[in-house]
Parts: C-alpha cells; structure tokens; sequence
C-alpha cells in the first residue's frame, strides 16, 4: 500500500512520519486479501493543526482515505494529541476495512 501524507499547520517530521507509517501501513495486514485481488491500493494521510490558541491547548486532526478498488474507506478523528489522533483514525478505519471485507 502506498501513503501519500499531507500536513497542513503542522511540521511533518520524520519521526511522526515513521509514526504514521506503523500505525497506518500496519493495516496492511487486514488487507492483504483485498490488495491480492485488486492490485496496488492507496491512502492519503492528512493531519493538521485546527487551532492555534485554543483555551485548552492545541487540537489536532487526522483524517485518512484508502482508496480501494470499488469503495473509498474514510475516518477522521480530532484529539489534543496527534499521536492520539492518529491512533483513533487508525481503529475507525480498521472497522470499515473488516465491514468491506464482510460485505466481500
């Protein structure tokens, strides 16, 4: 699966970048059955600051779309951490993969 990322009020550093890499690209094995079928899928990976002076601190947002052969899958989550972010984008996203793959 290739990810493209793209990062808006927000410096994507490597070691997020190897974070979303694990988190999202670890899917990979849910769609292992999906990818053999179709061939070469791909996610766009966002994330974003929303708020630079917000009461409680900074609020992040992650959002994810896999592109798959017939379907888009699409999950987005916000927290006060990015990592948590993405870690909610990654569970949300997981689900639709097991719903597709039901429905398949």
């Amino acid at each position: 699966m290739n990810i493209d990322f793209k990062a808006t009020n927000l410096e994507l550093t490597e070691p997020l970048k190897a974070y979303i890499l694990e988190k999202i690209g670890g899917l990979n094995k849910v769609l292992k059955r999906v990818e053999a079928e179709s061939g070469a899928l791909y996610a766009v990976v966002e994330v974003a600051r929303t708020t630079n002076h917000h009461r409680k601190g900074d609020i992040y947002y992650a959002e994810t779309n896999l592109h798959l052969p017939t379907k888009t899958l699409r999950a987005e989550a916000t927290a006060d951490d990015i990592r948590k972010a993405i870690d909610s984008v990654r569970e949300k996203l997981r689900e639709e993969i097991e719903k597709y793959s039901e429905k398949k």
